[in-house]
């Protein structure tokens, strides 16, 4: 065993405790994949982060993401909350515009917003989903159908099945029967719009995150997620170009995703990061 910087950070909030953590493992090098995994499990966060050397010299760090349940290619909230814990342990980025972040799914660009870091989303690869699950679905969040504008599978290094409805109000108050949604096997994310803050300060889409095969009922601010359903809607034209998305209000959290797509058409989801936990733990 061997002591290890250490961080857990609040992502998707500026007010400690009302965004989604996450346990980032700094000095990771030495650790083997099952070392990780029980980290992991004993955290028992939606995720938990070990950063490494990276293998591609154009990288300024290698990060692997776990659940309880295993490893991610690519998760939004880790890559944040990650990017703010190197930062704050001193690391020096190699370009002044950005910090590039190695993991599964490639090499993900992180900025600096004034007090804000945001993700450059990875690529989208999005299709129709069967008819027959999407009826599964609704059945497991009790959900009548008339309420489904658009369905999509979404997959940015992370597949989501998701559905756009008719309201915010429609997802706020889904009561879904968890045993009937881990049976299903997927994650599954359900936005609604708020037409009249559309081009307001106020959020303009209201986002729910739930993947109970994984052990996580419901995440309570979700980047991955939030990513591909700006480039879904955004593409679409469902939303504008920026906008604000809220999550986690069922779970008494307030989270802020801030989404832009720049004129090159790169999607940046952003959020305040924080520290809560600083300090050490022996691996």
């Amino acid at each position: 065993m061997q002591q290890r910087r250490f961080h857990q950070v609040d992502v998707f909030s500026a007010i400690p405790y009302m965004g989604n953590p996450v346990a980032v493992v700094l000095d990771a090098q030495g650790l083997d994949d099952s070392q990780m995994q029980g980290f992991a499990r004993w955290t028992h966060l939606s995720e938990t982060t070990f950063v490494l050397p990276p293998t591609d010299a154009q990288a300024d760090y290698r990060l692997r993401i776990f659940t309880p349940a295993g490893e991610l290619q690519f998760a939004g909230h880790p890559t944040l909350g990650s990017c703010h814990a190197w930062l704050v342990a001193g690391g020096a980025p190699k370009s002044a515009e950005f910090v590039l972040q190695q993991c599964g799914a490639g090499l993900v660009r992180v900025r600096r917003d004034a007090q804000r870091l945001a993700f450059g989303a990875p690529p989208m690869q999005r299709s129709v989903p069967d008819r027959t699950l999407l009826a599964e679905l609704s059945t497991a969040l009790g959900l009548p159908t008339e309420q489904v504008r658009s369905a999509q599978w979404l997959d940015n290094g992370t597949r989501w099945l998701c559905l756009l409805l008719d309201t915010a109000h429609s997802v706020l108050r889904l009561n879904p029967d968890f045993s009937a949604l881990k049976a299903l096997g997927h994650k599954v994310g359900v936005a609604g719009l708020q037409p009249a803050a559309v081009g307001s300060d106020a959020p303009a889409l209201a986002v729910r995150a739930f993947a109970p095969h994984m052990g996580i009922d419901e995440d309570p601010v979700t980047g991955s997620l939030n990513a591909s359903l700006a480039q879904w809607l955004i593409a679409d034209g469902v939303m504008p170009a920026h906008y604000l998305a809220a999550q986690g209000e069922r779970l008494q959290r307030a989270g802020r995703v801030f989404v832009e797509r720049d004129t090159a058409g790169q999607v940046w989801v952003g959020g305040d990061t924080v520290s809560c936990i600083t300090g050490s733990v022996c691996i």
